[in-house]
């Protein structure tokens, strides 16, 4: 997605806001590899005297529904618009990964000899 109104969308996909003065539209990449293209799509409604809107709904798009959707909302009359909101930070992890192997542990838990 681009603020701008070019003709052809962008190769990667890129963060953009989109308002019609009572809703705001927050497109977020999420994913972008070879073989898998996705955008998060966050809705959110503005409150009068509100500083940050209220979150409604949230959804994963491919790429090109998101490129549509953008598309569809521009044709309404939804202009770019700033930043509405900070996105919370990712988590913090306090321990390590149950997920992740260690080196010195075999796949049945008991370390292995020699390492």
């Amino acid at each position: 997605m681009h603020v701008g109104d070019k003709k052809r969308p962008l190769l990667s996909p890129q963060e953009g806001w989109l308002s019609d003065g009572r809703q705001v539209l927050h497109f977020q990449p999420l994913r972008y590899d070879r073989w898998s293209q996705k955008l998060e799509v966050t809705l959110g409604e503005l409150i009068p005297g509100e500083a940050v809107p209220l979150l409604k709904r949230r959804r994963e798009l491919i790429r090109e529904q998101a490129i549509k959707l953008w598309a569809q909302k521009r044709q309404q009359g939804w202009r770019a618009c700033s930043p509405q909101w900070e996105p919370p930070p990712p988590p913090q992890r306090d321990r390590p990964d149950p997920w992740r192997w260690s080196s010195s542990v075999a796949s049945h838990g008991r370390p292995m000899a020699g390492l």
